[in-house]
């Protein structure tokens, strides 16, 4: 109960986030993916913020403890080369961002919105998901 608790505040506290940093406004997102025209590179502060946050836990936290407190190991990513799916998966990441003004937390958070933008992005997102798990073997790796 405890970690049902946890993880549903920090989901909480992880959409207000999102939302007073604009990332819910799919018109803020395409200003700025939008270099050649009016740029708005507020965002580039709440990733940058993102990224230095990220950077410190990272430093202070998981490198110095055994397993995080709500679970019995950390799950971080093994593989370290840079292969065809990787790029496909980003490239297709971003295309969905550019073309929806979402990228998947904030496509979600603004399904509370009911707008049909979200609705419809969040949509597009599941059935790619079912088609990937569909189409593709799951590894030992996927169950860690």
């Amino acid at each position: 109960m405890k970690s049902a608790i946890i993880s549903f505040s920090s989901g909480i506290m992880f959409a207000i986030g999102l939302g007073i940093a604009g990332m819910t406004k799919p018109e803020k997102v395409m200003g700025f993916l939008d270099f050649t025209g009016q740029w708005d590179a507020s965002l580039m502060f709440v990733m940058v913020g993102a990224i230095a946050v990220s950077a410190l836990a990272y430093h202070f936290v998981a490198k110095k403890r055994a397993s995080p407190l709500l679970v019995e190991s950390w799950h971080l990513p093994t593989k370290k080369d840079i292969d065809r799916p990787l790029l496909l998966g980003a490239a297709l990441f971003g295309v969905g961002w550019g073309l929806g003004g979402f990228c998947p937390g904030p496509g979600v958070v603004s399904l509370a919105t009911g707008s049909l933008p979200a609705v419809v992005f969040v949509a597009a997102m599941l059935v790619g998901m079912m088609g990937y798990s569909a189409t593709h073997e799951r590894t030992p790796q996927d169950e860690e």
